[in-house]
């Protein structure tokens, strides 16, 4: 069933410009695997925005570009779903890691589907491998494990791309972090399959148990971010301050103009 547009509301300011899907985890997995996608429909980008996001959106044209053509866009970071309620938008919020979890803890899939992964290293490709032949999956799941920075080696893409599409893919899963998995999706989406593409980061290795996510609690009052933090302080000490910082000139930024709704995401995002 395709999704419906959600169409703001005139007391609705959609944040940051993006129309964010209220559809559930549920919903989306139940679209990406009801149905083949037909061959002229391309890709069916799924955006989770986060600080990070909304802080490379103000400079990233790529990026930008990559959610002005996503399928839908869910609200992932706590603070981007605290300021979409504030702008007026009714809308849950749906993590990435909640979408790799209803989609990979299926207990069975159609026929048809096929999954590719992008990964970012063998120990990752290897757990892949168990959870097919646990799913009764052989021979239907592919990996790949691209360098740092492939998204910027054309020829490397056009490969990866190839790939993709001669496996038949009908679920891509892009867990190498942003913004390479979005860039990547949206500039060679003419070379890909017609497929469902989700960009999930590290929500891939958590869901295998190779990374352990913060307990319930933390979830619950948007501190999953200082869980991470105390895991990876080196990795993500800079990340996270660099981030915080875009985004609260982007928050600022948005308070100041209205900028319109991105028009393709409009008239996909589930209601």
């Amino acid at each position: 069933m395709k999704p419906q547009p959600r169409t703001p509301s005139r007391t609705t300011r959609p944040p940051f410009g993006l129309v964010l899907s209220s559809a559930s985890p549920t919903d989306i997995v139940g679209l990406a695997l009801g149905e083949p996608r037909q061959p002229d429909a391309g890709v069916a980008l799924v955006v989770t925005p986060n600080i990070e996001h909304i802080a490379r959106l103000r400079h990233s044209r790529p990026m930008a570009k990559a959610y002005d053509n996503a399928e839908v866009i869910v609200c992932d970071g706590w603070p981007v779903h605290l300021y979409a309620r504030a702008c007026g938008m009714r809308v849950a919020r749906v993590t990435g890691c909640e979408l790799a979890a209803t989609l990979m803890r299926r207990t069975s899939f159609p026929d048809w589907t096929r999954f590719f992964f992008v990964v970012d290293r063998a120990e990752t490709a290897a757990e892949l491998e168990a959870w097919a032949r646990r799913k009764g999956l052989e021979g239907r799941v592919a990996s790949f494990i691209p360098p740092f920075g492939f998204e910027h080696d054309e020829t490397l893409c056009n490969e990866l791309a190839g790939r993709i599409r001669s496996h038949g893919t009908t679920v891509l899963m892009m867990a190498v972090g942003a913004p390479r998995s979005e860039i990547f999706v949206d500039r060679f989406r003419t070379a890909l399959p017609p497929c469902w593409a989700f960009c999930v980061g590290q929500a891939v290795k958590i869901e295998l148990g190779m990374v352990r996510r913060a307990p319930r609690g933390w979830q619950m009052v948007g501190m999953e971010w200082l869980w991470r933090l105390g895991q990876e302080p080196r990795r993500l000490a800079g990340r996270y301050a660099t981030a915080s910082g875009g985004f609260l000139l982007a928050l600022l930024e948005d308070q100041f103009r209205r900028p319109a709704a991105r028009s393709r995401v409009s008239s996909n995002a589930a209601s």
